[in-house]
């Protein structure tokens, strides 16, 4: 982090100024020492700053070697992030290159205040500010708890008098890593116009959002990425956007904020408007070149209300649905996509590339990053591992079809379709060559596809709905008690979750520590002998 100060600097500063020890009112330097080491970050715009140059570091590391990606899951509450990151930092030691994602998506659906809605941008734009805000509140309350159990390490050192044990804890205190991760953050298509996009852009970089995720879709059309009825803007429209939110960047003083530039072209069969050409070759003609259209002619002629354009010297008449919107080329997705993501890193200052897909195919995201790199070398992506992709059927069918193209025998006897998903085969050797793939399939876009950034957009939404499933099922049949200690308590104490201490996961501790620096021995503390947490003290 840098800008943290250590331990003997805080030390030092505090006691020139309080050469006693003691500050007005009683209060003791060390406990200053204490609430100073554990406000890791003054404000959230201070978030935002430092974290967005974590991303730019991790970015340069990538471009030296793409086995170096980033990886994310999606949280719609702040105690799914501070688990997550409790979690890798577990598992690793460490939470570098784990950050957190922010999804649309999961706001609509479950952090609203209209109930539970589609991925269509009717939510309220206020409850993305606000999830970002309680997520690094959350993150940071994750760094005040373990402070503090390290402060209580050093002070029951000095109690003792055992000076090779407070010069260990200092150390640790001096080392401890933050909670505290960058997050992307889903601005949709930006809730209205290009003001209205920088207007929320500053709010959520205010909030501590280092990197913002904005799509091409028409802000009152929106659809989710991988549904039905996508409508996509002109180029200039995009462009402008992502102009905003360089510039809500800019004026915050987060000069190295991130911006993902997310295209869902691929799937997107529609537009709101033509735009103008001002002469061959333009943004404008590069984009209604791929409309679908017809010739004017003599026995054919534009009717009351229809409109003409010219293409190549030629009178055509654009595709147009009765709702008024205009088709575009059936199959033109995949050149515009590449038109777009040039378009979006040249022109529009993006850093990163969103390409939405329909499955997950790695050669077929390597084949576009190809085309695209030839004028954008330096092109990275973020890829959304969607749980919208049946993963099993998807790459059961791909390496089936790739044995049968290679000629294996007796590969053609596997089913096609669903019947892929069936649970013999995953003992089978194709289901256990696709499981193999799904285990290196980030590896293998990292390095194959230029994908940076690897996240899941809705882990938590399913992993709630399916954990709360698996509890129900057992607590309301017959196992009752058995159901919760087994599914949830059990694997807690036994992973080393430090959640199954509830008390202590919400700062009960935290609460004792301060009531102690203010009441000295007058605290009323919760964590006396009376307290159940201490069922768990040797876990």
């Amino acid at each position: 982090m840098g800008a943290r100060k250590s331990y003997g600097e805080l030390s030092t500063e505090l006691h020139t100024r309080f050469p006693g020890g003691i500050a007005p009112g009683g209060v003791s330097v060390d406990d200053i020492i204490q609430l100073r080491a554990q406000n890791t970050f003054d404000t959230h715009l201070d978030i935002a700053r430092a974290m967005a140059k974590v991303m730019r570091a991790d970015m340069a590391a990538y471009d030296a070697d793409p086995s170096r990606f980033t990886q994310s899951l999606g949280c719609w509450s702040g105690f799914h992030a501070q688990q997550m990151i409790k979690s890798v930092k577990r598992l690793r030691g460490s939470a570098k290159g784990a950050y957190v994602y922010l999804s649309g998506w999961m706001v609509a659906g479950l952090r609203n205040r209209f109930g539970h809605l589609p991925d269509q941008s009717m939510h309220e734009k206020t409850a993305v500010v606000d999830l970002i805000e309680e997520i690094y509140i959350s993150l940071r309350q994750a760094d005040e708890v373990a402070l503090n159990d390290l402060f209580k390490v050093l002070k029951a050192a000095r109690a003792k008098g055992d000076a090779a044990a407070e010069r260990e804890a200092i150390a640790a205190i001096d080392g401890f890593e933050t909670h505290v991760v960058p997050i992307i953050a889903d601005i949709d298509a930006g809730f209205g116009n290009e003001h209205a996009t920088y207007l929320l852009a500053k709010e959520m970089i205010k909030a501590g959002a280092c990197c913002l995720q904005i799509e091409n879709q028409v802000s009152d059309a929106k659809q989710c990425g991988h549904q039905d009825g996508k409508v996509t803007v002109p180029r200039e429209d995009f462009i402008e956007k992502l102009r905003a939110c360089r510039l809500a960047f800019e004026e915050l003083g987060v000069p190295d904020g991130v911006i993902v530039a997310r295209t869902d072209s691929l799937g997107a069969g529609l537009t709101q408007k033509i735009p103008v050409s001002q002469q061959p070759g333009d943004l404008a003609s590069q984009y209604t070149k791929w409309l679908k259209t017809e010739p004017v002619t003599p026995t054919h002629p534009l009717r009351e209300g229809e409109l003409g354009l010219m293409q190549d010297g030629t009178l055509v008449r654009p595709a147009r649905l009765a709702n008024g919107l205009f088709a575009f080329k059936d199959g033109s997705g995949r050149a515009r996509v590449i038109e777009d993501c040039i378009a979006a890193l040249t022109l529009g200052g993006a850093d990163l590339l969103w390409i939405e897909t329909d499955t997950p195919n790695v050669a077929d995201i390597a084949s576009m990053v190809k085309e695209i790199r030839a004028a954008a070398p330096n092109a990275k992506l973020a890829y959304n591992n969607s749980p919208s992709f049946n993963w099993t059927l998807n790459i059961r069918r791909q390496v089936r079809a790739e044995w049968i193209a290679s000629g294996r025998a007796g590969a053609e006897s596997y089913p096609d379709g669903a019947l892929l998903m069936s649970a013999k085969l995953d003992d089978d050797e194709l289901g256990r060559e696709a499981d193999a793939r799904l285990a290196r399939f980030q590896e293998d876009i990292a390095r194959e596809a230029g994908v940076f950034h690897n996240l899941i957009t809705l882990p938590t939404f399913h992993l709630t709905a399916k954990s709360m499933d698996e509890l129900s099922h057992g607590y309301f049949g017959p196992d009752r008690m058995k159901a919760y200690v087994n599914t949830v308590q059990r694997e807690e104490i036994r992973r080393g979750v430090s959640a199954v201490k509830h008390q202590h996961e919400v700062g009960s501790d935290l609460g004792d520590a301060f009531k102690e620096m203010v009441g000295g021995a007058r605290a009323l503390k919760a964590g006396g002998a009376a307290n159940t947490m201490n069922q768990f003290a040797a876990e």
